[in-house]
């Protein structure tokens, strides 16, 4: 890179050609593990944040995080409210939160620990906190393709909570109805208007389900339970819509990424593709793209994706909109990923840059012809190749042609 792009650019107008300063992020890593308090107790206010590890599983690693200073922190643990901003300010945010771990087993819901980080999960609001850690916070951060980057941690001795935590209502009854199952509960929560990543750490303590069933559920793994559960029971109800009546398409860009949804008139059947460019997150040393995805008919899919909890994420986002509209479609949905967006920062991103997706206004075609010839001009990758790719797009096609003959 030439130094002088640096002295023009200042961190503003990235002519480097990646998604975000690497100067500005170093800065802002270095400075967060600089100013580390060089002390075992952390007083602040979680926004509220908490982390389940899955190492070691059935015995993980739990605890509460906050910044070590006290305010409205709430946006730092709260992905709904990041579509737009920079990558860096996201960063800043994340690598502020300090969390204290100790080791639990999964069933022990009724560790005192577990109790209080129960009562983080269902808080409206910052709740001030002081951690007790055994040693200094560790100086370093983590990046993760599932969980949104995490800061410094510790071992923890105790926390307490300072003064009471305002809870919300809904997610205390469901906590307290030890008759209600798991999914029943989610999709009670969700439709009283209960963020999803408000769902996703009620879910991770334990405090969702019948009680025999209630346990720990790791970070990451709750992230994607949450996605998928939530989008299955809205395509019960996306079933039983009419179909649309042509062919909608929505395309977004947004930091070094390309988002592009289809929606065809016919029964409901969903897609979700990604194609990684040399220098991106996932194909950091390759000499040409890579494309991977997963399908589901009609009826879902029983077996786990090989892409990933994107899968899961991007099914959500797309359900939600056809809830909206009263609709039935096959869906199918891409995404390119460039040179110069190589942090993984979670799946957060894809849910909700797909929500941003579906607020746009579509274009509208009446062919599937129309669609391809539009896409042709709009996807770096030749669109013939997403098509050779494609289990539905391929469908679509075989379909088009068998209607022409008819």
């Amino acid at each position: 890179m030439q130094q002088s792009l640096c002295l023009l650019c200042r961190g503003s107008k990235l002519l480097c050609g990646m998604a975000y300063c690497p100067i500005i992020v170093r800065h802002i890593a270095k400075l967060r593990v600089r100013n580390i308090p060089d002390k075992n107790i952390i007083y602040g206010s979680s926004p509220p944040s908490l982390f389940i590890g899955r190492i070691g599983y059935p015995i993980v690693h739990i605890g509460p995080g906050a910044p070590p200073y006290t305010g409205d922190t709430s946006i730092y643990d709260h992905p709904e409210s990041w579509i737009n901003k920079p990558l860096e300010e996201i960063l800043d945010y994340r690598f502020s939160i300090i969390t204290g771990r100790t080791a639990v087993k999964i069933k022990d819901i009724d560790n005192k620990l577990v109790l209080i980080l129960q009562e983080l999960a269902m808080a409206e609001r910052p709740v001030d906190i002081e951690m007790v850690l055994k040693k200094r916070p560790i100086p370093r951060v983590i990046l993760d393709e599932y969980v949104p980057p995490q800061g410094p941690s510790a071992p923890l001795m105790r926390v307490s909570l300072g003064g009471n935590v305002k809870v919300n209502r809904k997610m205390e009854q469901v906590y307290y109805d030890t008759d209600l199952r798991t999914y029943d509960a989610v999709m009670t929560l969700y439709r009283s208007g209960v963020s999803v990543s408000q769902i996703q750490k009620l879910l991770s303590v334990g405090g969702i389900g019948t009680l025999r069933r209630r346990r720990l559920v790791p970070t990451r793994w709750s992230i994607t339970a949450i996605d998928s559960m939530i989008s299955e029971g809205l395509l019960k109800e996306v079933r039983r819509f009419p179909l649309l009546n042509e062919y909608l398409v929505f395309v977004r860009k947004y930091m070094k990424n390309l988002f592009v949804a289809i929606l065809a008139p016919r029964p409901w059947s969903y897609e979700w593709m990604e194609c990684w460019f040399p220098q991106s997150t996932w194909n950091p040393t390759g000499s040409k793209p890579i494309i991977e995805g997963d399908y589901e008919g009609f009826k879902g899919r029983t077996e786990y994706p090989d892409i990933g909890g994107c899968y899961y994420a991007s099914r959500l986002a797309t359900l939600e909109y056809l809830m909206r509209i009263r609709r039935q479609a096959t869906a199918i949905l891409l995404r390119e990923i460039y040179p110069g967006f190589n942090l993984p920062i979670g799946v957060w991103f894809v849910r909700e840059n797909i929500r941003e997706l579906f607020k746009r206004r579509p274009m509208v075609f009446h062919d599937i012809r129309e669609v391809f010839m539009f896409l042709k001009k709009i996807t770096r990758v030749d669109f013939n190749v997403w098509v050779e790719k494609s289990v539905l797009l391929r469908r679509l096609m075989r379909e088009d042609r068998i209607l022409k003959w008819c």
